[in-house]
């Protein structure tokens, strides 16, 4: 490719509403184009990369034994009806209707239709296990589009689905699975963490995540510094470490205590001079979908964990209560607490802390007072006990005991499910085993973001200049520049060797624009060119300098062993 007739149009200045890292060098370096929130076109150099990753994909998937199909992105409400999902899904679901007023929706993911086609295909034990795939754009409407591919309304996702007779052959695939995309993201050149993960809106019962490492990732990693366990915050759990004091602290007495102006868990800590472990906080949550009202308890040293209790009080759409809905429900704000509190239909849930706790403080329900000496047990119960709390790094490894908890941040581009029969089951799945007896199937469900991959990929490679592609997905791996194109002896030599690399099927750009040498390094190093081949004054004594983005090193080689020398740097990756 000549940069002369390439599609390019790099950017000098940052664009103002592109937040990370990954969108503002895809913007400037000429890689995507914004059409609407959320959604982008891929330009030329873009969707060069995004197919690299795409290839790498689609040869894992089929090397997996996995069969590649196409499904449609217009799907009948009805399927999602069967499953419960359509009312589920919520607000995220893009849903339109056609010209005879029938419910479609444009495929955020497949497991509805991809059940549906099998059901009516599949009818015996002979034709089990079976994994089918599709590379497909998907559709949601997220409340926030932003991070340019990261979190947008319409992207590019690998979804796969297996079926199978029993747990065990599920089991198996699920090996299979997060084995194939191991291969994956260590092809696409990348630094990643497979972690335990909940399976959100998807269901099932086990899944995992795979996150490529960035500073800039969204989601906090936990994992142990002595075993391999890892999981994202939403599933992590541990062991507190705390300090073990032999104590004769005796069950006291409620007392109501006058606290003016002292709202927050800090300023209670500092009024009654006691440690944030001994107080208990109320947060009071509603559910959208079935406006069941959670007022939820919590040490005061530690963070309620959303997604944990989402999936204890088995709701979907949790948010925090307004302050109009708090003086609805006759519920002082900053001054909560479960003693002496008239709940009507609001359910209490306690997270396990709070009920090992000894004499904690806790609102008063009314203003400006607090309750000292509250006890779990004694003084109150909740409907609801279960683990809510955000683990932090520091605490104990909850599965080898020894090791401790330490932190990263990541981006998810990969998710492994096992959906068992949630979909199968709902939607009559079913097979005739080898007595001629019906069963239901159990499935899996396997993701992999691809734009979301490739968006990563610049997160987590990158410098002041601009991009640093991994060799595997970079949409061109050399960029000859000739210094001066008035010189013959320097042009003619860059043509030579962008034929000749040409020759060899290297993705390869001759940058023979009519721009000063200064301004085309830096284009490519913006662009992310793994390797710039300069063609300077050295030219008309047969040199040529070779210089690797990545490592910034240099070398002077002799032009007749300049494509040997690069086949060599592309097999070293």
């Amino acid at each position: 490719m000549r940069f002369s007739k390439m599609y390019a149009k790099t950017l000098k200045e940052t664009p103002k509403d592109a937040e990370v890292i990954s969108h503002q060098l895809m913007l400037r370096s000429g890689m995507i184009k914004k059409l609407a929130s959320g959604v982008y076109t891929y330009l030329p150099l873009g969707y060069k990369a995004l197919k690299k990753v795409e290839k790498i994909t689609r040869e894992e998937m089929d090397r997996a034994g996995s069969q590649e199909l196409f499904m449609p992105v217009l799907q009948p409400a009805e399927l999602w009806k069967e499953t419960g999902r359509w009312d589920a899904m919520g607000p995220e679901m893009m849903r339109l209707k056609d010209r005879h007023d029938r419910d479609f929706i444009l495929g955020p993911t497949h497991e509805e239709v991809i059940t549906d086609i099998i059901r009516n295909d599949i009818s015996s034990y002979k034709s089990l296990p079976l994994s089918l795939y599709q590379i497909q754009t998907k559709f949601r409407d997220e409340r926030r589009p932003r991070f340019g591919l990261m979190r947008g309304r319409e992207f590019l996702m690998k979804d796969a689905y297996s079926f199978h007779a029993n747990d065990e052959s599920l089991d198996e695939e699920f090996e299979n699975m997060k084995a194939a995309y191991t291969r994956v993201f260590e092809r696409c050149g990348l630094k990643f963490r497979s972690v335990e993960a909940d399976s959100g809106a998807i269901g099932g019962s086990g899944s995992q995540e795979f996150h490529v490492l960035a500073e800039s990732g969204e989601d906090e990693i936990i994992y142990c510094n002595t075993c391999g366990y890892a999981a994202n915050l939403e599933k992590a759990e541990s062991v507190v470490k705390e300090e073990i004091v032999e104590t004769k602290e005796e069950l006291a007495e409620v007392e109501l205590k006058d606290t003016p102006n002292v709202a927050k868990i800090d300023d209670v800590c500092e009024y009654f001079g006691i440690p944030a472990s001994k107080t208990v906080k109320a947060i009071t949550y509603m559910d959208t979908l079935s406006l069941k009202v959670y007022m939820v308890l919590q040490r005061g040293d530690y963070e309620i964990n959303e997604v944990k209790l989402k999936n204890l009080v088995d709701e979907t759409d949790l948010v925090m209560l307004s302050d109009a809905d708090l003086v609805a429900h006759n519920l002082i704000k900053g001054y909560m607490g479960p003693y002496n509190v008239e709940l009507g239909d609001i359910i209490l849930v306690a997270d396990e802390s709070v009920t090992k706790m000894i004499n904690h403080t806790a609102g008063g329900n009314k203003v400006d007072t607090h309750y000292v000496n509250v006890n779990y047990g004694r003084d109150y119960t909740a409907h609801i006990v279960g683990d809510v709390r955000s683990v932090r790094a520091g605490e104990g490894c909850p599965r080898c005991n020894e090791g401790e908890l330490e932190s990263a941040r990541g981006i998810e581009a990969g998710h492994v499910f096992k959906l068992g029969k949630k979909y199968s089951e709902s939607m009559g799945a079913t097979y005739l085993d080898e007595n001629g007896k019906t069963n239901i199937m159990t499935m899996g469900c396997y993701g992999i973001g691809v734009s979301r991959t490739m968006a990563a990929a610049i997160e987590q490679n990158n410098d002041e200049n601009g991009i640093i592609w991994p060799m595997s997905i970079a949409p061109y791996l050399v960029d000859v520049i000739p210094a001066n194109i008035k010189d013959a002896d320097q042009l003619g030599l860059a043509e030579k060797l962008y034929a000749e690399l040409n020759d060899k099927n290297i993705d390869t750009v001759i940058d023979d624009r009519k721009e000063r040498p200064g301004f085309k390094f830096k284009d490519a190093d913006l662009i992310g060119f793994p390797i710039k081949l300069i063609v300077g004054r050295g030219a008309k004594d047969g040199l040529v300098e070779v210089k690797i983005r990545k490592t910034n090193e240099a070398f002077e080689v002799k032009a007749e062993e300049v494509i040997s020398f690069i086949e060599e740097l592309i097999a070293k990756g």
